[in-house]
């Protein structure tokens, strides 16, 4: 009995565990735009604290004028029930989750110009139903 309820209890977590995904920039997790409007300041804040704040940007361009653009993202997704149904999910899945983008542009002297935070919900399926 002990057997069955340890192998059951590893199952259970490992079901847990086998649904959840994210990527991008992990700084993000447990920022929302309250939060941001609290560490960010534009016109104040300067490109090396925002660096410090949340590390390097997934991604950076420049504006035609020659002003910097740092992009940070996080998206997180777990498995739909639809994806542990036998036999169904053969046919196709689904994931749902959030994505949280940060959006920093620096003036030409390194300080925060605008910067925007926004935080939505996101889906991805596959299969041929979808």
């Amino acid at each position: 009995m002990r057997k069955l309820t340890f192998a059951a209890a590893i199952a259970a977590g490992a079901f847990t565990l086998a649904g959840c995904a994210g990527t991008g920039n992990d700084s993000l997790r447990s920022e929302t735009e309250a939060s941001v409007s609290t560490k960010i300041v534009d016109g104040k804040t300067t490109k090396d604290e925002v660096r410090s704040m949340f590390g390097s940007p997934l991604k950076t361009e420049f504006t035609d004028g020659g002003l910097e653009i740092w992009h940070y993202e996080l998206t997180k997704l777990h498995s739909d029930a639809v994806s542990y149904i036998p036999v169904v999910n053969l046919l196709g899945s689904s994931a749902s989750g959030k994505k949280k983008e940060l959006v920093v542009l620096f003036s030409a002297d390194n300080v925060v110009k605008r910067y925007s935070m926004s935080e939505s919900a996101v889906s991805h399926k596959t299969g041929i139903f979808n």
